[in-house]
């Protein structure tokens, strides 16, 4: 006999809701409005005169080159970012799954760095890396890498990719583990009372039992990789060098807040927030047939 809940009050369920509903409406719905507003709209870097100009400053982005750069800039720290921030915690994930000694030591200290926020993960790892204070740099000078991210533009956004994928891991950890305990163990068992060996039941079996919690990762590190790795690159490059590590969320931050594109800006924001439903539709058109519920 299934229990229901009785409110005796009709007002209680939307009371309860309405905090909630108003943070959406005031921290999202409503900023994205003004963002489409103020994207047909042409405004001084004082805001003493505003023009209405239709699709001109969408007009003027697709004109841009650096704005297509950015684009395909952007795509691939996401991508990069996503695939090894899933490997690495798929990797920890297992390990941590196995019956070790001081095991709920390790999966501690391995959730700990999400808690880190994003400039914070920045400075530390510019320090860690800095081409004259960097402890890590000094081993690749010895090494024979001539390692100068505040000049390479490969190797700037190289260290990008490394701080923005282990500020994410502990994150895709933590799910990797809840799904890995989840697995029933009599399935594993009776892959291995057939013979499988570990590597062929951690492919066959395994994997695909995690196929969900490595769809819902996959949405997730990709939205964070478009909006969450703005921190990470203020303050570690700015977008430098020759604007190799300017991504769109950056772009956006850059032409509106710095250089006074009020209109432009609201207008890559808009087309960032469309850019990354499109991908997150397309990743649940076709990505979700491969899950297996």
């Amino acid at each position: 006999m299934q229990k229901q809940a009785i409110f005796q009050s009709k007002l209680l369920p939307y009371a309860l809701v309405a905090p909630q509903l108003a943070i959406v409406l005031i921290f999202f719905y409503w900023p994205a409005l003004q963002a489409v507003i103020q994207s047909f709209l042409l405004q001084d870097a004082f805001g003493l005169s505003i023009s209405f100009v239709w699709f001109d400053n969408y007009l003027e982005l697709f004109k841009e080159r650096a704005y297509f750069e950015a684009i395909l800039r952007t795509f691939f720290f996401s991508f990069a970012i996503a695939i090894s921030s899933l490997s690495f915690a798929l990797l920890l994930a297992v390990m941590a799954d196995k019956p070790l000694r001081g095991s709920m030591l390790y999966r501690t200290l391995l959730i700990w760095p999400y808690a880190v926020a994003p400039p914070v993960v920045g400075v530390l790892w510019i320090f860690m890396l800095h081409p004259s204070l960097g402890v890590l740099s000094r081993y690749l000078r010895a090494l024979g890498v001539d390692w100068n991210p505040l000049l390479d533009g490969d190797q700037a956004a190289m260290l990008i990719i490394l701080a923005a994928a282990w500020k994410q891991i502990s994150y895709n950890f933590l799910f990797f583990l809840a799904g890995l305990q989840s697995i029933p163990k009599s399935v594993l068992e009776a892959a291995a009372i057939d013979g499988a060996r570990p590597m062929r039941r951690f492919w066959t079996v395994t994997f695909p039992l995690l196929s969900p919690t490595i769809f819902f990762l996959l949405v997730v590190n990709i939205v964070y990789a478009f909006f969450d790795t703005f921190g990470i690159i203020d303050t570690m490059t700015r977008g430098g060098p020759g604007k190799s590590t300017e991504t769109l969320v950056y772009k956006v931050y850059s032409d509106g807040l710095l250089g006074g594109n009020l209109g432009s800006s609201a207008a890559q924001s808009v087309i960032l927030m469309i850019m990354v439903i499109v991908l997150t539709g397309i990743q649940f058109r076709f990505v979700e047939r491969k899950v297996t519920y």
